[in-house]
């Protein structure tokens, strides 16, 4: 991509912005990037030298292209139809943005992602592909992903049942690390194919090696077009002068400024890319009382709907006009505004070599490493332990509820008689000018509950003129949960929780019959794990447990502002 393509508005920060980028330029960040010196970030070289083959991903996977396409070609021939991919964070939301931004071409399967421990969402998938011939991807860096092996057994048995072991086998593909649990397992089942990737590629760093391209392939992606814009962007962000350099001083150097909501305005055709750039920057940068929040999905408003610490992010298209006036209005009236222009929707793989640059280039200038995620196991610790209680007590740990009405039970700790009013108190009492409100939604992902959190996260946006972000549980503890844990503290959390229609048990061993325990129980563990692990932090959480009727009971939150 050529500067043309980048416009910055800073005003008032376009003196600090320069200074930076002068800064950079003179202690050579971007060369010493690229020959991997560590102390660009940190005195150690711990979780930063073995993290950098992103630099490569382009190169690397244009050179095994031949090896992915005549995969590809056995899919095909074989007939599969629908592609299940089953992953977490950064090994499912890249082919995520493949799928929903490309769709699958004529002739080739349709592809499916699953980051959902909640068992009606499991359940639904296994609906959806029961009758259909479908290949399934196991896709984890680590290789010992609680959420990917445990999708990972119920539908290896689901499939057993019906095909017997030898086909089963001809209908699972393995994404992972070299010696992983993963790797083993699917050796041991006689896996269709495993793909090793890079090790010293970071999960959320992996959009353009083995875990994006072999599935954006899958769906007729003419992935050497798309890696040979990926690699034309590395070569050209080899320089400081570049692209990658420029972004990454701006959003570290303003995040410096107080302007750390970064907030994205996306055009139609590619918004889901916002997702995948959500947790590349939250994991990187939210740590040691630091982070940039990104925003992603926000309803777009007038500017007087915002506060002071925002810098806006408009990418679109170069046909694309839809947000053009909104976003002059935000930069007439004193918001920082960077434009980013794409000719077409293989400037996507330019677009995940430069926020990948962008992002280590932020972290220099914030002062931290952006390879490591330091609070990310704290919530995985909690959840194992409440896990290991249930299967000892048979039961999770029980809270104290401060509310129970309308089938709503409410978990916090503030004196209320009311849904309403323990919203109201709970935001009015905590709100500061630098907070900013998650909603971490441990249901169902679907439309209905999507549409009515969007409803209820406007309210609060316009009501407090205060950033509000939406996750989906446990998928944003593998992208948000990172910074929601290790930034400076401003995050109020609202939990919603939910009891499963059906639950479902996770064989304890794929081919194997016995459970210890269900997808509803590892779900709730989770949820509880990351409230504990939050208010071990300080921050501040109100949760309300909706049971069966969600959709019910997010209506009536709602109704409430």
């Amino acid at each position: 991509m050529n500067q043309s393509k980048i416009k910055m508005k800073l005003g008032e920060h376009s003196n600090s912005f320069n200074k930076a980028f002068d800064e950079l330029k003179k202690e050579r960040i971007i060369e010493r990037i690229w020959e991997k010196d560590y102390t660009v970030w940190n005195n150690e070289p711990t979780e930063i030298t073995n993290r950098l083959g992103w630099l490569f991903s382009p190169e690397t996977s244009l050179k095994a292209l031949q090896e992915i396409e005549d995969f590809v070609k056995g899919v095909k021939d074989d007939g599969f139809n629908k592609i299940l991919l089953m992953g977490m964070g950064g090994s499912s939301l890249a082919p995520e943005v493949f799928s929903l931004t490309f769709g699958s071409k004529e002739g080739y399967p349709e592809l499916h992602v699953l980051d959902s421990t909640d068992p009606d969402a499991v359940s639904e998938f296994d609906k959806i592909l029961s009758n259909e011939k479908t290949l399934f991807i196991i896709s984890t860096k680590s290789g010992g992903t609680v959420e990917t092996f445990s999708f990972m057994k119920y539908f290896y048995n689901q499939t057993l049942n019906k095909h017997g072991k030898e086909e089963t086998g001809k209908r699972f593909v393995a994404i992972t690390d070299p010696g992983s649990g993963l790797e083993k397992a699917a050796k041991e089942l006689n896996f269709r194919k495993i793909f090793l990737n890079d090790p010293d590629i970071g999960g959320r760093y992996s959009a353009l090696s083995f875990f994006g391209i072999v599935p954006a392939a899958l769906i007729g992606i003419d992935v050497a077009k798309l890696l040979k814009r990926a690699d034309d962007s590395s070569k050209n962000s080899k320089v400081s002068d570049s692209l990658s350099g420029q972004l990454g001083t701006a959003i570290g150097e303003l995040a410096k400024q107080g302007k750390d909501k970064l907030t994205f305005i996306i055009s139609p055709q590619i918004s889901f890319f916002g997702a995948w750039v959500e947790q590349l920057i939250a994991e990187s940068t939210g740590k040691n009382g630091k982070g940039i929040l990104p925003v992603d999905g926000e309803s777009l408003e007038a500017p007087e709907y915002y506060s002071y610490n925002r810098l806006f992010l408009y990418i679109h298209l170069k046909d694309e006009h839809k947000e053009r006036e909104a976003v002059k209005k935000l930069s007439n009236a004193g918001h920082p505004v960077i434009e980013i222009i794409l000719d077409d929707l293989y400037d996507l793989g330019e677009q995940y070599f430069i926020w990948e640059m962008a992002t280590a280039v932020a972290g220099w200038r914030l002062g931290i490493q952006p390879f490591d995620q330091p609070d990310v196991e704290s919530a995985k610790v909690l959840a194992r332990n409440m896990v290991k209680e249930y299967q000892e007590k048979g039961k999770l740990p029980e809270q104290t509820a401060i509310l129970n009405k309308d089938k709503i039970t409410l978990y916090g700790d503030i004196k209320v008689n009311s849904v309403s009013e323990a919203i109201k108190k709970f935001l009015d009492d905590s709100l500061t000018m630098g907070s900013y409100v998650t909603l971490q939604a441990y249901i169902k992902p679907g439309k209905d509950s999507s549409d009515i959190l969007q409803k209820f996260r406007t309210k609060i946006q316009k009501r407090y003129k205060t950033a509000v972000t939406i996750g989906y549980g446990p998928r944003f503890l593998h992208s948000t949960g990172q910074l929601h844990k290790g930034d400076a503290g401003n995050g109020l959390f609202i939990q919603f929780t939910s009891s499963p229609e059906n639950d479902l048990s996770i064989p304890d061993n794929p081919g194997e019959e016995k459970s210890s325990i269900t997808f509803g129980i590892l779900k709730s563990a989770q949820a509880l794990g990351d409230r504990q692990a939050l208010l071990d932090k300080g921050r501040k959480v109100l949760r309300f447990d909706l049971g069966t009727d969600v959709i019910s009971g997010l209506r009536k939150i709602n109704d409430t502002l």
